[in-house]
């Protein structure tokens, strides 16, 4: 006797609720379905969702492995692509998937855009709930282009035009050392890639004879979406610079290793500092714009990373989050015209 197959799920199996994130899900009474059954559905849902929502939640779908998750993530037509000149601590977990950042569970992650500090970043991201937190560990997520309308026209003016200035200093046992954040311990390897990227890089050693590495990188305030058209607030700031700090640690490092070695701050990209009333206004906005849902052992989280910034909110007991991204992107005029868009919106106000 053979056994009859099952049959193929279709669009009439899966619920999809808009939002951001547009919420898709196995209809009740369906059956169980894996996120491999359903990957051509759920191809189609992306393509019409994604670029207009900004993120689409998988949820209620069987997840295997996180080997499924990986190959989930590849199904959408480009490779995964590793960390490159990390901020944070993360872990290669399988293949081009990592956990999510390494801080301890009783901070909290501010809203970002993945790699938005460098010129270079993934256009696509994709989060993997193996394990929920016992209580919290969300991860709030805000659209882009909201936080772009909703800052004072002439901040983003200012910054659009003026851009970025990262500065990094590795080691010093206060963040990652060079070696890991370059995936090499050859100061040569680190400047190829820093020449290759536009970064400049400066050497020194410190009174204990350690090799120290900072990078200094001008980057984009403000982008235009490469396929959408639409304008982002697309940085890091509220994340680099030193205020982001409480004022006792700032203090702290500033008397242990001086300003100008810190692990790392931001300024505008001719090096003056940002005004402490626009850093307010940033994180202001930003706190508005959260949208926090709870993750379910199981959930797939994809974000156009672009359109969506991600955050971590602190959490209870074990919690197990992976991450993979694709479509890595470097083209100026994605900034080039965000600058004259954000002039003109200036203009306009």
């Amino acid at each position: 006797m053979t056994m009859l197959s099952m049959p193929r799920p279709s669009l009439a199996d899966l619920s999809i609720e808009p939002g951001l994130p547009a919420v898709v899900s196995p209809r009740a009474g369906a059956a169980t379905m894996s996120l491999h059954e359903a990957a051509p559905l759920l191809h189609a849902i992306v393509d019409e969702h994604l670029e207009r929502a900004g993120g689409v939640l998988f949820t209620g779908f069987r997840v295997e492995s996180i080997d499924a998750f990986q190959a989930f993530a590849a199904s959408f037509g480009h490779p995964l692509i590793g960390y490159e000149f990390a901020s944070t601590p993360r872990s290669q977990v399988e293949g081009a998937v990592y956990t999510s950042t390494e801080y301890p569970p009783h901070r909290s992650i501010p809203l970002h855009n993945e790699q938005s500090y460098t010129c270079e970043w993934p256009l696509r991201i994709w989060f993997h709930c193996a394990l929920a937190a016992r209580s919290g560990g969300a991860t709030p997520i805000a659209d882009s282009r909201a936080i772009y309308r909703a800052l004072d026209p002439a901040l983003v003016a200012r910054f659009a035009s003026r851009e970025l200035l990262y500065v990094r200093n590795f080691g010093q046992g206060l963040d990652l050392p060079w070696q890991q954040a370059f995936g090499s311990d050859d100061p040569r390897v680190v400047e190829r890639v820093c020449r290759a990227r536009g970064i400049e890089c400066e050497w020194r050693n410190s009174e204990d004879g350690e090799l120290l590495l900072r990078t200094r990188e001008r980057c984009q305030a403000v982008a235009r979406h490469p396929r959408t058209g639409e304008r982002v607030w697309f940085n890091q700031a509220n994340l680099f610079h030193l205020s982001s700090l409480d004022e006792d640690m700032q203090e702290a490092l500033i008397d242990s290793v001086g300003i100008e070695n810190v692990p790392r701050n931001v300024y505008y990209g001719d090096g003056a500092p940002l005004e402490a009333d626009a850093l307010a206004q940033i994180r202001g906005v930003l706190d508005e714009q959260r949208i926090v849902f709870p993750w379910r052992t199981g959930d797939v989280l994809m974000l156009d990373n672009m359109l969506t910034a991600h955050a971590r909110d602190p959490f209870e007991g074990p919690r197990k989050v992976v991450v993979a991204m694709a479509q890595s992107y470097r083209e100026r005029d994605a900034v080039e015209g965000a600058i004259e868009g954000a002039v003109g919106h200036s203009a306009d106000c």
